[in-house]
């Protein structure tokens, strides 16, 4: 994994790199969300199978707002241990669950086998993006969340990172204490919120590393086509979505393949620019869905292992 990219260059585009990429592939991971009925569930199971050929690193399954999904997001994690080949890391939050009832969580994933926690805060019931107010009896935050996870066994943490900072934050500085504080803590590696400009990305990572931190920083990468969607998801995460992003996509509301085409055109232009810098390993927020994120891998040139010579 990518404990501190080197800087390098190439005059290579994203198709012809794939092409000429030394033996040592990229690795991916993927995100999914629990389904709320037997047909999103359906849809779901789809891209699964439609991905896990391509043999990712992990995937992991999200925790609504205010634990919301916490049963179909156990489920979801029990399934993929079950029925398929896939490592799955559970989303797990602190928001409106006491102490007790977190660490019962934590101790279910391990007895179910799970290893891998992806420990986050969390949003307030139906507030995403909404003032944070931690209960008396549970866990103020995701350092303590860690902390937690990592004293009922030894699981791998993952933790989450914003390069355009947090929302509730003063400061990029005070978003690096707090994940010194999480890595101290036990976190082992960082998936970051999406993000569309590169170069504030990559000033960001200088700046962690800077400070000492060296665990491995996941790029998170939204090959998303329905950029309404996208904008109402960004808002909220403070992000800010460049001018030459929203221009790309003005005027096609109605096109919606070619709205998919630039979505993976803006994706893989992306991850070829963090790849330039060092970064083997992505991170795609699926929406869970499968065509955007398998074309993507195939760009990057990571393929289905039988299909690989």
């Amino acid at each position: 994994m990518n404990a501190w990219p080197v800087r390098r260059g190439t005059a290579l585009g994203p198709i012809a790199r794939s092409a000429v990429r030394p033996k040592g592939r990229l690795n991916v991971s993927f995100e999914f969300s629990p389904p709320k009925s037997p047909e999103a569930e359906e849809t779901l199971w789809t891209a699964i199978r439609r991905l896990e050929p391509l043999e990712p690193t992990f995937v992991s399954v999200t925790y609504g707002a205010g634990g919301s999904t916490r049963e179909r997001t156990h489920r979801t994690v029990k399934r993929l241990r079950e029925e398929s080949q896939l490592i799955p890391a559970a989303h797990l939050t602190c928001v409106g669950a006491s102490r007790a009832e977190v660490d019962a969580v934590i101790q279910d994933y391990w007895d179910a086998g799970v290893r891998h926690i992806v420990a986050l805060r969390g949003d307030p019931p139906g507030q995403i993006g909404g003032a944070y107010a931690p209960r008396e009896d549970g866990y103020n935050n995701a350092t303590e969340l860690t902390a937690a996870i990592k004293r009922i066994g030894d699981f791998e943490v993952t933790v989450g990172l914003y390069p355009q900072v947090h929302p509730e934050s003063p400061s990029i500085d005070h978003d690096i204490d707090v994940l010194k504080a999480k890595v101290d803590a036990g976190a082992t590696r960082a998936i970051t919120q999406f993000f569309f400009d590169t170069d504030n990305f990559l000033r960001f990572v200088d700046k962690v590393r800077s400070a000492g931190v060296h665990i491995p920083i996941l790029p998170g990468i939204m090959p998303v086509s329905n950029f309404k969607g996208l904008q109402k998801m960004a808002g909220p995460c403070g992000i800010e979505l460049p001018a030459w992003l929203i221009a790309l996509f003005e005027g096609l509301d109605s096109d919606p393949e070619t709205r998919k085409l630039l979505a993976c055109s803006v994706a893989a232009e992306t991850c070829a620019k963090l790849e330039e810098e060092g970064f083997s390993d992505f991170h795609f927020y699926t929406l869970n869905r499968a065509d955007l994120s398998y074309a993507l891998c195939r760009v990057l040139g990571v393929r289905d292992r039988h299909l690989e010579v």
